[in-house]
């Protein structure tokens, strides 16, 4: 199935959790980071839970420090 990630078009296997796109795009390091999927934040506590669907729109933001 088709979703898009970061406006990049991906192609994933259905029942595909949040949890795995979100390590196939960073890795291991999800520190700072917030996830939306369709513009509603899913907390981090369920992306273990949260199953992807045909045509969502995932926006990944990793926070940064600067100065």
């Amino acid at each position: 199935m088709t979703i898009s990630v970061n406006n990049q078009t991906l192609e994933v296997e259905a029942q595909t959790l949040l949890s795995n796109v979100v390590f196939n795009q960073l890795g291991e390091n999800s520190k700072g980071i917030a996830v939306a999927i369709n513009g509603q934040v899913i907390p981090k506590t369920s992306w273990q839970e949260t199953v992807v669907s045909e045509n969502d729109d995932i926006l990944i933001i990793k926070a940064t420090q600067g100065g």
